[in-house]
Parts: structure tokens; sequence; C-alpha cells
């Protein structure tokens, strides 16, 4: 799988960009501030719907527009001439709008698992050093992007979480005055759906992180020479049982909840639940948030996406490898071990400030990015 056209009009810095795209590596080098990432981050959006860099979609948008359009044509692969444009357009403040091949789709999500990547960059250092939810947040993005539709799932107990925090909220308020009739019967319905949609989402992250880390392993053993056995322990809120399917999940998340339930009211907020997961990281013996150096951090967050990478391979998909800004934080042994690993990708995006970071094995077709000139393409020398 790999992009072939990418077009934007007043998305981020661009007022318009018309740019054909090949298989095997692109590098984007240009001074920091020029437009570089805004061209990786759109085709991420097509991906995953979401920018790695804001949680809104206000930024996105050129100063002075009132939407972006982002479109591209997708390849399915190096021997498969089918291809597929994507298109949405951003309306921040109201719903955005997607096409497949010029048609219209009801709402954006269809368009998920069309295009998938994977993606580093600077902002994944979080993985390690920032807090649950960056983590969760992660391997959420890996499970949807191995099964589109674990975006409706998450969805739906979002939404439930959202009703039920309400409910245990106003339940909380109402202190020593006379409890809702129908509080207790209403807090039953919610507890049954967020068990539901909860049992599904911790089963699909729990097999995909052990899935996931064997390969994260291997590549931060080829990719650090020291301190280099990575492993990864899921922090619940429930006590799992000795079977991880659905059912078993729900019936251990509905026996935590009931345990919680006076907490619970007296909090008036959920505490049981995927939501409040964590994923323990660790190097060697340590856990690697508050004891890795900061290239240990780096080098693992890095092993974590080139893992993931991997597993989709392993899943019969194969994904854009964008690599966002990452040579210039590692070492000459660092860089090379890593171009080595991805040299093989259908597709590999680069961008880079100084293109001598990039090792000359990776290099391929390179384009020129300031806010002057655009984006312009490079002959060899």
């Amino acid at each position: 799988m790999y992009v072939d056209h990418l077009t934007l009009a007043d998305y981020r810095s661009y007022e318009s960009v018309d740019l054909p795209l090949t298989a095997g590596v692109t590098l984007f080098v240009g001074a920091n501030g020029q437009g570089k990432t805004n061209l990786v981050e759109a085709i991420e959006y097509l991906s995953v719907l979401g920018s790695h860099r804001v949680s809104s979609e206000v930024p996105l948008v050129r100063a002075g527009a009132e939407r972006a359009i982002v479109r591209a044509q997708v390849r399915a692969g190096l021997d498969d001439p089918r291809a597929l444009q994507l298109e949405v357009e951003i309306n921040p403040g109201r719903a955005n709008r997607a096409r497949l091949n010029r048609s219209p789709l009801s709402r954006p999500r269809e368009l998920l698992g069309i295009l998938r990547t994977v993606l580093f960059s600077p902002e994944d250092l979080a993985i390690i050093k920032g807090d649950p939810a960056q983590r969760r947040a992660f391997l959420d993005g890996l499970v949807v992007t191995r099964w589109p539709r674990m975006a409706g799932v998450k969805a739906d107990y979002d939404k439930t979480l959202k009703q039920r925090n309400s409910l245990l909220k106003d339940l909380a308020g109402k202190g020593t005055r006379r409890p809702d009739p129908y509080a207790a019967s209403t807090l039953e319905v919610w507890d049954g759906q967020l068990a539901r949609f909860g049992a599904e989402l911790l089963a699909a992250r729990l097999d995909t992180l052990a899935d996931l880390m064997p390969l994260a392993a291997t590549a931060y053993a080829e990719i650090a020479p020291t301190n280099n056995e990575a492993t990864a322990q899921y922090r619940t809120t429930v006590e799992l049982p000795a079977e991880h399917s659905d059912a078993a999940l729900e019936q251990a998340l509905l026996a935590a909840l009931a345990a919680q339930r006076t907490d619970e009211l007296a909090r008036g907020l959920t505490l049981i639940g995927p939501h409040r997961d964590d994923i323990a990281f660790e190097l060697g013996a340590l856990p690697a948030k508050g004891y890795a150096s900061h290239g240990e951090s780096w080098s693992y967050a890095l092993a974590l996406k080139l893992g993931a990478f991997a597993l989709l391979q392993a899943d019969g998909i194969e994904p854009v490898l964008v690599l966002d800004d990452v040579f210039a934080e590692l070492d000459a042994t660092r860089r090379q071990r890593l171009a080595e690993r991805v040299h093989g990708a259908e597709q590999v995006l680069v961008t880079a400030a100084v293109g001598e970071d990039v090792p000359a094995s990776l290099v391929g077709v390179r384009y020129r990015v300031s806010r002057t000139d655009g984006v312009s393409r490079q002959e060899p020398a």
C-alpha cells in the first residue's frame, strides 16, 4: 500500500498542494517551520482521522479559511494497480465530510482501514514519559489500525462512560436527599453497556500488546546496544480472568463495578474500566518511565512504532511508514540500524531539517520544502 498523489487545499500553511508521490523512500527536507510535517500529517489524517500534533481540528485549517480539504490517491500495492481516492473536508465546529472515489460517505469513519500508516515523531516520546492517557491512546490507535471496526467500539465505550459519569455525578450531588427511585435500575443499564464495550476494548488491547511486545523487544535490541531488554505489563482496574474472552472480561468488569459502587456514588465518577488502565513499559528490571535516559526513552518509543509496523505486516497489512524528524535525535549507529530495518517497506516518508542526517541507503526521491517556494522536487546530485 502506498500513496501516489496528495492534494491539499487550505490545510495548515498550504493554500494548495498538488504532489505526486511514489513507492519506496521519499524525503522532505527543509528548515523547521517550513511545512514538512504538515505534508505527512495530512496523510496520517486520512488514515486515522486525527493528528498526532493537536487534538483540535482548528489548527488544521489555514488561517483565514473556513475549511480544509485533504485528498489522496492510494494504491493497493506494488504489484496491484487498483487505486482508491480518499477525501476529507475538515470543518471545525461542524461535521466533517468524506468522499471515497468522489462519492459522499455517510460519515468519515467509513474511510478507516483503507489507508494504514505507522508514524513516528518527537511527540511519541510521551508514550514512555507521559501520562497513562498517552499510552492508552498509542495502544488504541494500533488496535483500530488492526481492526477498524474497533473505532466504533471505542466511540460507544466513550459515549457510555460519559453518560454513566453524568448519572453518578448527579447522584453524588443529591447527598442525603431522597434518592431517585429509577437511579439504581438506570445505573445497572449503564453498567451493562460499559462492561460490554469495555470487555471488547480490553480484549483487543491485551491481544495487541501481547502480539506487539516480542516485535518491539527485537527492534529495541537491534537499535540500542546496551540495556536492551524491553518488556511491558498491562495494568488494569479489574482482576483479569484466566481466559481473556469478551464474555469472561465482561463478567470481570461487572463484578468490579459492583464492588466499587459505594465509592463511585460518593465520588460521582466511574472508577472501573479501560479508561483508567495503563501500560508499564520496562527496560531490564526497571520501569522505563522515570528511569530510562532520554536516549533510551527515544529508542523505546521508536521500537514500539517499529514493532507496530512489523505487527501490521504480520497481519497481512503493508502500511505507509512515516518518520517525522526522527534521525536528528539518533547517533550515527542508530541511524544506520533504523535505515536497515525500514528499507524494505513499500513506502517510507521521511522529514528532516538536514538531509545529511538521513543515511544515504534510505534516500530516494527528495523534495525541498519552504514557505516561500513551496514543495519542489530535487534531482539527485
